[in-house]
């Protein structure tokens, strides 16, 4: 393995559920020697990559800056942002921003309030493709070979209701496309519907999804659905002014 690999592995072992992690955590991690990950982890401190306090080590504040510089989470942040405040101001319910990552959900933003229904999900965190309405919709719109990927699976059954069956998933990926929207009933966690919509970009491919989740008790997608698909076109809308430079 090169330095570089060596180093991203070691930075790698953080994560949203494990911020703070010991010497011998990022040597278990990594799988490195111990003397390496002292070595590299040092490095990494005295260029302000890694904090350390006391014997933990957290990500640095300048990794944080440079981080924040990703272009595509960073735009569809900077554009979604206000209109998922209106949409929450509109619902009162969790609203999510979500890409695909490779063959999972990254979350990329979230607004809630205390009214809204609890959830497992986080900025920065991921989900299954196949129990989230986002990940459906994301999903959906992928290439046929990630489909086929995923589809072949093994998919997790996290509920008794989530969709495993690769001919009852697939369907459920057409009538996605063909209706523009996904519904997800307790196929996450129990007590949760999770409403998704597509949001695309200046060429009209798909880079995201919009969803509000809310709990089962309250679900009304007759008032949720048309708040939710006008935010999404009108993000839609201003990722195409940021991709093609014409003013809003």
């Amino acid at each position: 393995m090169t330095v570089f690999g060596r180093v991203f592995s070691l930075l790698g072992a953080f994560t949203q559920e494990r911020p703070a992690l010991r010497l011998v955590d990022l040597q278990r991690a990594t799988g490195l020697p111990v003397s390496t990950v002292h070595r590299l982890a040092s490095e990494l401190v005295e260029l302000d990559l890694l904090r350390k306090d006391g014997g933990v080590y957290r990500i640095g504040l300048r990794l944080w800056e440079v981080g924040s510089l990703a272009l595509q989470p960073r735009t569809l942040r900077d554009v979604s942002l206000p209109f998922m405040q209106d949409l929450h101001a509109a619902t009162g319910e969790n609203v999510h921003l979500a890409v695909l990552d490779g063959t999972e959900v990254l979350y990329v933003e979230r607004v809630w309030g205390r009214r809204s229904v609890e959830v497992v999900t986080h900025v920065g965190g991921r989900s299954p493709l196949h129990a989230t309405g986002v990940g459906k919709v994301l999903l959906a719109y992928a290439p046929r070979e990630l489909q086929e990927a995923v589809i072949r699976g093994p998919l997790r059954r996290y509920t008794p209701h989530t969709v495993v069956m690769p001919g009852l998933l697939m369907r459920s990926l057409q009538e996605i496309r063909a209706t523009g929207i996904a519904r997800c009933v307790e196929q996450l966690s129990l007590g949760t519907v999770s409403l998704a919509v597509p949001v695309a970009d200046g060429r009209g491919r798909v880079v995201a999804a919009l969803s509000v989740v809310m709990h089962t008790r309250t679900y009304a997608s007759v008032a949720v659905e048309p708040a939710l698909r006008m935010a999404a076109r009108s993000i839609s809308r201003e990722l195409e002014h940021v991709y093609t430079g014409v003013p809003s």
